[in-house]
Formats: C-alpha cells, structure tokens, sequence
C-alpha cells in the first residue's frame, strides 16, 4: 500500500480511490470484477501481505460511495465478504435502499453540508469509492483532497469511465506511487486545489 493515508497533522483529508484498466474503464457493462485478478507478475513490484493490507484499512474511518456502487458491492459480498468492514459507510441515494448492516447509513442531501456538517466533525481520513457520477461531484465541488488510483493491467476497451465528462481542468500533484508484484500500479495524486 501507498504511505498510509495516517493524518499526523490531525486535518481532515477526503481520498478519492478507483480502481480502472489502462483505458481507464472502472467498470464492464456487465459489472464483472474478474479483471481485478491478474496473472501478470512483475519482478520488481512490492509483495503486499494480508497484514499489511488489515493495517492500511484500519486508517480509513469513513467510506462514502453511491447507491449502485453499494448494491454491486452488495451483490459482491454474497461471493467476496463485505469489503468495507464494519467502518461507517454513507450512501448517497435519492433511492429507498435495503439497509442490512448498523454501520452503513443512507444520504440524501448537499453534499457541501454532508462534508462540511457531518464528515470532518466525527472523522479524519474519508475515502470515496465510487461510483463515477459521486466521484465527478466531489472534484468538481472541490471536496476532494487527492485521487488515489489504482491501475490494473488490462485494456477493456469498454465500460463505465471513470473521469466521464468532467468538463473542468483540474491540476494535481503526484504525490506517491508504487508497483506491485501482480502488476497493478498506485497512483496517488493531491487536488491542487
């Protein structure tokens, strides 16, 4: 993992994270994962071990996501476990949603408010995983802090992009990359804000 997203200076910090192919499609139209796995292996990548992995989780406090990115990671978690732990999880939904876990708790409103009102007085490091559509309204309302990317290696050559239609410059700082043995490479950029 990157240099642990631990706030030493006790500020609030927004993390955008997405995973994509080389295209930058983050998701298939049928919404399979099978291209997460990779049988690439690169020599002179970084070997993440499951502690490593438990570590860099317990630093996140916050995941924010969208109504589809949730019933997917719902419909995963018959198959995969619940990625998210018991970590607080918003979804942002104008939807009625079956809500099946305490720790996962449904947003309708401003997202400036949610930010501003509810996130940074209770937490320290939110991750925003997706969807697309959230992810757009969090840079372009500047309420993001960086952009966390990982890159699998793989060309889908369709699908779900994952900065569709931004419709706005946004310059970055990259602060951190690495490697890994199964050839996926972590970016990780600062919003210039």
């Amino acid at each position: 993992m990157l240099n642990e997203p631990t706030n030493t200076k006790n500020t609030f910090k927004v993390t955008v994270h997405m995973v994509s192919s080389l295209d930058g499609v983050i998701a298939k139209k049928d919404n399979s994962v099978s291209w997460f796995e990779t049988s690439d292996y690169y020599e002179k990548g970084v070997e993440v071990t499951e502690q490593d992995r438990e570590e860099f989780l317990k630093t996140i406090d916050c995941y924010v996501m969208g109504s589809r990115t949730y019933e997917h990671a719902l419909e995963l978690s018959k198959s995969y476990g619940w990625a998210y732990g018991d970590v607080p999880t918003i979804v942002l939904t104008q939807r009625k949603l079956a809500i099946n876990r305490p720790n996962i708790e449904i947003y309708s409103g401003d997202l400036t408010n949610l930010v501003n009102e509810r996130l940074k007085p209770r937490y320290k490091n939110v991750w925003v995983v997706g969807g697309a559509i959230v992810v757009k309204e969090f840079i372009q309302l500047k309420l993001a802090d960086e952009i966390m990317l990982s890159v699998m290696p793989i060309i889908l050559g369709d699908g779900k992009l994952f900065f569709d239609h931004l419709r706005q410059e946004q310059a970055l700082h990259l602060k951190d990359l690495r490697a890994y043995k199964s050839g996926m490479v972590e970016l990780c950029y600062e919003i210039i804000k």
